[in-house]
């Protein structure tokens, strides 16, 4: 079993495969289990299970903002 690999908000992404408007780059858009992608070309948006998003990655073409570790300690105290 892999790394998991660390996705944040903002990140753009260059998968395996073109989209079929012919982009390669994606933006997340939602964490969770499943990751929110708009494509950066269409604007198309999709849901990915995390596994999958890993499989398909190629590479990070440019990274998100580090999260607030104040912001990060408040979202976990309010599970």
């Amino acid at each position: 079993m892999g790394e998991i690999v660390d996705f944040r908000m903002g990140d753009l992404l260059r998968l395996r495969k073109p989209h079929p408007c012919g982009g390669f780059e994606w933006e997340v858009v939602r964490l969770g289990a499943d990751i929110g992608l708009r494509c950066t070309t269409c604007r198309h948006r999709v849901l990915l299970e995390r596994r999958v998003l890993e499989k398909r990655l190629k590479a990070f073409v440019a990274r998100g903002p580090e999260p607030d570790p104040e912001q990060v300690r408040i979202a976990l105290e309010r599970d």
